[in-house]
């Protein structure tokens, strides 16, 4: 794939009506490459580091959903990279008759990397059905079958949406949801899965608007930190120590989609999704935010536009990786993007 020449995004005013000194916009270099183009639509990324190398996910269909037959069977497609510029596809999954979406990496206790993955079913356009999936690779080339994941048939549904896992001291947590509602659940093998409480926001912060996509992260003194994606509302974040039972909740100032983030050391939050900053321009933002919900009045902007987001973020020394999807031109055909950046733009 050919390297995209230095490009550069802006540390701008986040919010309208903010005021900052004249000149006070920072610029970095943000260095960017297409990783993978192939195929009219790749979206929804995940990226890793597995044995020394890196890999990133994604799903690839006609469209974001549909094909023009109204058909929805997305498959998984897995990169691999020694070194972060030359990618080769290692894994193509697919499953027949299944919408495969969503696929996201982590690294099992015990030395695998797992695929945890949102398999939907649709009949004349219509959502009938969902079940998580996930697949397992000892190696990070030969990958295991599919196999569905298996929740408490005490929590379990039709519409199961498994979205991401992350693994703390040996337990895999994840958010699933369904009809406008999240849990958190935990595993110790990645396949069966219980639940660990419901994430009920309270009434103060707005508990009517649906939420969905979540992902679950810890912090430097062991609390876990869950950032949900909330429509049409701005995105939550929750915050609770261990075992998990009692919750703070945050409203953040703005709606993130496909919401991804990382946790450095002093404790401070980067965030990564698609955000609607500027009205009818869709972009692949970032930002700094802390665990009491705020976010930093500055931001960047990856190149990006139309249907774009779903990041990967990694930290790789002294920059941070982020892998996204963004459509190209006026075309509704999407690219997998790396970008990378010094992660001092954060301090």
């Amino acid at each position: 794939m050919k390297r995209i020449p230095l490009l550069f995004a802006c540390l701008c005013l986040m919010a309208a009506g903010c005021s900052r000194p004249a000149g006070d916009t920072a610029v970095t270099t943000v260095t960017v490459q297409k990783i993978w183009d192939e195929g009219t639509h790749a979206a929804f990324t995940s990226l890793i580091k597995f044995n020394g190398k890196y890999y990133c996910s994604f799903r690839e269909g006609w469209g974001h959903v549909f094909d023009d037959a109204g058909k929805a069977e997305g498959k998984i497609r897995i990169l691999c990279s020694k070194d972060g510029a030359s990618w080769t596809s290692v894994a193509h999954i697919g499953l027949e008759g299944v919408d495969l979406r969503d696929p996201k990496l982590s690294v099992t206790p015990d030395g695998r990397l797992m695929v945890t993955i949102g398999g939907s079913i649709y009949r004349d356009g219509a959502l009938i059905g969902a079940t998580p999936q996930v697949c397992f690779s000892q190696d990070g080339e030969h990958f295991s079958d599919l196999q569905p994941i298996e929740i408490d048939p005490a929590v379990r549904s039709k519409d199961d949406w498994l979205w991401r896992v992350t693994w703390h001291e040996g337990t895999g947590y994840g958010v699933n949801y369904r009809n406008g509602k999240v849990m958190l659940l935990s595993t110790t093998d990645g396949i069966r899965y219980g639940l660990v409480c419901p994430l009920d926001p309270p009434a103060e912060i707005g508990d009517e608007q649906p939420l969905n996509e979540s992902t679950v992260r810890f912090l430097p003194d062991g609390r876990m930190a869950v950032l949900i994606r909330r429509d049409p509302g701005t995105a939550l974040l929750a915050v609770a120590p261990a075992p998990f039972q009692e919750w703070t909740w945050r409203e953040l100032p703005l709606h993130i989609g496909g919401p991804d983030f990382l946790v450095r050391e002093d404790g401070s939050l980067i965030i990564g999704g698609r955000s609607f900053l500027h009205p009818g321009h869709i972009r692949t933002v970032l930002y700094k935010g802390t665990v009491d919900g705020g976010l930093d009045e500055r931001y960047i902007l990856l190149p990006s536009g139309g249907d774009t987001s779903y990041p990967g973020l990694l930290i790789e020394g002294d920059r941070l990786w982020v892998s996204y999807y963004s459509a190209e031109g006026a075309s509704a055909k999407t690219a997998i993007f790396l970008a990378t950046l010094p992660l001092t733009v954060f301090d």
